[in-house]
């Protein structure tokens, strides 16, 4: 069981020689020669540039969350670029996402010249508020602007509420595009993510919970019209060869390698999954009653990319702090929302501001997840937590 209240401080217990926040390590070893055969056979066969391994992955990737094709890319920031190359973003056009996020989700909105509309969160879920959507319209339309995309975040593994975001969208004639760099293979009401949005896109740096063993990403739709250009785009617009270049694209081709190591990866993904869940039910019920721990909404499932939980913003240094000294790991996802920070102040925010993602910014930190948190490294990690929300 988790530690209770009367459970003595972890200063008092006998800490493991190292915590990772997360451990890539164990889940090599978990995986064991597999991965080694799977990367010597590319370094043998020579097909080091969309070889074989790659189009398997892409089918194996779509196969398991229900997406009609997948597309692999370089990374996850080119994978939201290339959506919005398809829909052929220019300066004029808008797109609404959220502040509280990496800005990766911004980043590529202004690559293309349009204009970024930040939205405040949903404080239980961190993602996306459904209820601001409207006035970022209105924003919009004071600006002249004409609002083309939204991208949605399935921030920190947990899906966005995409039934009233998606309703939204249909309604008023706007691209969904569901950044699930955190959350693929989430579940939203009996839907995996990945298969929702017009598109849907992944990052599979190796902190993510697909990870590869560098840098990669993916597009996944289930558009055939959209699949034929993303296909042509990521290979610098080529046509019928390398040489018939009919768009202006870019170079972002997911290495062979790395699609070996994903194919490894994905055939474990599911047990993972699972095993997150186990970790994230052992923070909540040792932690839940000292500070504000995540939450899951109804009928969902997270994949815990990271487990946040929020304290008092006069205590979170020391929190930190405390964490530093027992030798726990810690970290703030994110510190500054997007519209705090220099090189995005200047785009708009709707309504009358981002009270909810300037408040967590100031609470949250987060713990060391992964699949391979083995119990007592947990149950040490929840005692110095809690001995260190008491300091």
């Amino acid at each position: 069981m988790p530690p209770s209240a009367t459970t003595a401080p972890a200063a008092a217990m006998t800490p493991p020689a190292r915590i990772d926040f997360i451990d890539l390590k164990a889940q090599r070893r978990h995986i064991g020669t597999a991965m080694d055969e799977a990367i010597l056979k590319v370094v043998h066969g020579g097909a080091y540039v969309l070889g074989p391994e790659v189009r398997e992955f892409e089918n194996r990737l779509a196969e398991f969350c229900g997406a009609k094709h997948a597309i692999g890319c370089a990374n996850g920031t080119d994978a939201i670029a290339l959506c919005l190359m398809v829909l052929k973003l220019r300066p004029g056009d808008a797109v609404i996402c959220p502040s509280f996020t990496f800005a990766a989700t911004a980043e590529v909105v202004a690559w293309l010249g349009a204009t970024p509309i930040f939205v405040d969160i949903d404080e239980a879920t961190y993602n996306m508020d459904p209820k601001g959507l409207d006035a970022a319209l209105v924003t919009a339309d004071q600006l002249g602007l004409k609002v083309k995309a939204l991208i949605a975040v399935d921030l920190f593994g947990q899906p966005a509420d995409y039934d009233p975001i998606s309703a939204f969208c249909k309604t008023h004639g706007i691209v969904l595009i569901a950044d699930s760099a955190q959350g693929f293979g989430a579940r939203y009401k009996g839907r995996v993510a990945g298969s929702i949005g017009d598109f849907a896109t992944t990052s599979f740096f190796p902190a993510k919970p697909l990870g590869c063993y560098g840098d990669g990403g993916a597009v996944l739709t289930d558009n055939e019209e959209h699949v034929e250009v993303l296909r042509s785009l990521h290979v610098h617009g080529r046509g019928t060869d390398k040489y018939d270049n009919i768009r202006i694209g870019v170079n972002s081709r997911l290495d062979t390698i790395q699609a070996a190591v994903l194919l490894q990866k994905l055939a474990i993904f599911d047990w993972e999954i699972g095993q997150r869940q186990m970790v994230a039910a052992r923070y909540a019920e040792g932690l839940g009653d000292v500070a504000i721990v995540p939450g899951v909404m109804k009928d969902c499932v997270s994949t815990w990319a990271q487990y946040t939980i929020r304290v008092p913003a006069s205590q979170r240094a020391r929190f930190i702090e405390r964490m530093t000294e027992h030798g726990v790991p810690t970290a703030v996802y994110y510190p500054k929302p997007l519209h705090q920070q220099t090189a995005y102040k200047r785009f708009p925010v709707a309504g009358n501001g981002l009270p909810v993602s300037d408040k967590v910014a100031h609470e949250v930190v987060a713990l060391p997840m992964h699949a391979f948190l083995d119990p007592a490294t947990q149950d040490y990690i929840i005692a110095a937590a809690r001995e260190a929300l008491r300091a």
